[in-house]
């Protein structure tokens, strides 16, 4: 599916045959491109960046690679290809074709759902504006570019979703995503993860090693739906997403082994007196983030949750390939509750059960991640194993919100967790290190002492190019 960039807004769902809708996106891109402006990345706005830009949505060759300043990137509406008679494979629905046009009974629960999405999107350049002005080579200065553009054109693929599917009511939506400001007393963006400072370089391969991979899972689970227009963007999202997750993980790989290697260099095993990143303060950062992101799935028990599956609007992940049975009904899940000072084992709904089920999934795919980067470690000749916390740890929503509990999920006290509190998660000193040891490296070739380089560059190229020209 080629995409016209002879358009003022690149696209592949031929918008010059729908004036009025290519008239409304029109109106807001100015807004957009204002947004962008303030709050896209700062001080890089005039710089010629290696960035990939979509020329296609097919699965293979779909990119570009080249110079490009930031505001000239040509953002843009690309939807994969459509699968002939595509049918609503799971829910009270299963079976019937899947649905073009939004189904009245379901209009506000699709809205909800994809201005929830769409919020994240923006949020995530707001969040990661400044960490330009700290990047330790040009390789990483290129990627988060990449990581931020690409968020942007997300924005772009729900916005779009709104204008054309929920006329006025979308374009209000729409104006109000570039209202909120992450972090912002009066307009927060929605998820609260989303309002998280991510001021310093370890916090952002936190963000797009479990915040983005939060977003696989949520865009996957999406992909399935029976509103086949959601699903065949959030299936394009999926392949620049696959990006910004590689970002995170092989950055706190390459933290991970620096901070292995500085420690066997000091004969105190200080990895700071190297100026590097200790390995406990890498994983009070880990558990931080990651408890943050388990609450982007919901409460373990949701009736939003049930009806968003019962209505063929959102499914589990891999729903069509990795389940035989796909209507969840007269099963059951067993999930601990706390209740009267202890947990208790519950048998729920499944389909109430679906965030667990999907956070379950993640949980899983992040295990993997960690096991490498132990390995990676312990490569370096250091002892040290790096852990998830449990999903009971540090939660904020859901189940086991309101009470304490350690590392390995055993409830304690609210006192016994803020004795142990410097220890699990990041202290107000452990930021201000890293504010004094990252200083931006722009030096092609360079890079700074707290991270080791890439194994390979970008686009086949060696980590010695010029990313960005400066």
């Amino acid at each position: 599916m080629a995409i016209d960039y002879q358009s003022k807004i690149p696209n592949n769902v031929d918008l010059a045959q729908d004036r009025r809708l290519q008239r409304a996106l029109e109106h807001w891109q100015p807004s957009y491109q204002a947004w962008w402006q303030e709050m896209g990345p700062e001080g890089l706005q005039d710089k010629d960046i290696y960035l990939r830009t979509a020329i296609s949505a097919d699965k293979d060759g779909w990119a570009h690679f080249d110079y490009v300043k930031m505001p000239d990137y040509r953002w843009g509406i690309f939807l994969a290809e459509r699968e002939g008679e595509r049918k609503v494979n799971f829910g009270d629905h299963a079976g019937l074709p899947a649905w073009q046009e939004v189904p009245g009974e379901y209009r506000n629960a699709l809205r909800r759902i994809i201005v929830t999405q769409a919020d994240t999107e923006p949020a995530s350049v707001e969040q990661q504006r400044l960490l330009g002005q700290t990047a330790p080579s040009l390789y990483d200065l290129r990627n988060l570019c990449q990581v931020n553009v690409e968020e942007g054109r997300h924005l772009w693929a729900m916005v779009y979703l709104l204008h054309s599917y929920f006329g006025a009511e979308g374009r209000d939506e729409a104006e109000e995503l570039l209202a909120r400001r992450s972090g912002d007393a009066d307009k927060p963006r929605i998820l609260d993860a989303f309002n998280q400072p991510c001021n310093d370089w370890l916090s952002f391969f936190c963000f797009t090693m479990f915040a983005d991979r939060d977003g696989k899972f949520q865009l996957a689970s999406l992909a399935e739906s029976g509103f086949d227009p959601l699903a065949r963007t959030c299936k394009f999202m999926l392949t620049e997403e696959a990006h910004h997750m590689f970002v995170g993980d092989t950055g706190l790989e390459r933290i991970l082994r620096r901070s292995a290697q500085l420690t066997k260099l000091d004969p105190n095993g200080d990895a700071r007196a190297q100026g590097g990143i200790d390995l406990p303060t890498v994983q009070k950062f880990i558990n931080f983030w990651f408890s943050y992101c388990l609450d982007l799935f919901g409460s373990e028990i949701s009736t939003n949750a049930a009806d968003f599956f019962g209505a063929g609007l959102k499914g589990r992940f891999g729903e069509e390939k990795r389940f035989t049975e796909h209507t969840a009904l007269g099963q059951h899940k067993e999930i601990l509750q706390w209740k009267d000072g202890r947990l208790q084992p519950e048998q729920i709904d499944l389909r109430s059960a679906m965030n667990e089920v999907l956070r379950e999934d993640y949980i899983g795919d992040c295990a993997n991640a960690v096991r490498r980067w132990s390995n990676a470690v312990q490569a370096e000749g250091a002892a040290f194993e790096v852990k998830l916390p449990h999903e009971r740890f540090h939660r904020r929503q859901g189940l086991y919100a309101g009470q304490s509990f350690d590392l390995e999920g055993n409830p304690i006290s609210d006192a016994e967790f803020e004795q142990k509190r410097a220890e699990w998660l990041p202290t107000q000193e452990d930021k201000d290190y890293l504010v004094r040891i990252m200083q931006p490296v722009r030096g092609v070739g360079q890079i700074a002492n707290w991270i080791a380089p890439p194994r390979r560059g970008i686009n086949g190229l060696d980590f010695e190019f010029e990313y960005v020209r400066i």
